[in-house]
């Protein structure tokens, strides 16, 4: 009787805390493809003004889809990463979350954020001057965030 109840009470915290890493790898897989554009999109945007992802005409090349991500995709100066389906710890899973890098040209600092890139700042590529995106602006949580409890300690 000792022993079931020692093996309940470690099953009920490991079956959470399992749902939680394997949420946590599935969000992994955003930042893996994203930093796969980082150096090539920085070394189009010096040489030739240009921050895409190859469109068919131009842009860099890279992996833009996996086993848990639906499309890696540029807005601006801001790499985003739209799920397609991704476990929240639990056994639910939810679509279209999504996760960013915004890059400032003024500062040449990458730096992340949950949601999408609707709260970044909006200068255009085209735009940039000496202050505008100001070398103080970094990525800003945006809509459709992925759980708090499953975002990278590093980029939360």
């Amino acid at each position: 009787m000792i022993v079931v109840a020692i093996i309940s009470i470690l099953s009920s915290v490991a079956i959470p805390a399992y749902g939680n890493y394997t949420a946590r790898a599935q969000a992994a897989e955003a930042f893996v493809l994203i930093d796969g554009f980082k150096t090539p999109l920085i070394e189009l945007y010096t040489s030739t003004g240009d921050f895409s992802i190859n469109n068919g005409t131009s842009g860099v090349d890279g992996i833009t889809a996996g086993n848990y991500v639906a499309s890696v995709a540029t807005s601006n100066f801001s790499v985003v990463a739209t799920y397609k389906s991704i476990s929240t710890g639990t056994s639910s899973k939810i679509a279209d979350l999504a996760v960013h890098a915004f890059y400032n040209p003024n500062s040449g600092n990458w730096s992340c954020a949950n949601g999408d890139a609707t709260a970044d700042d909006q200068t255009a590529v085209n735009a940039v001057t000496l202050t505008s995106p100001p070398s103080n602006v970094t990525a800003r949580a945006g809509a459709n965030a992925i759980p708090g409890n499953i975002m990278p300690k590093a980029c939360s």
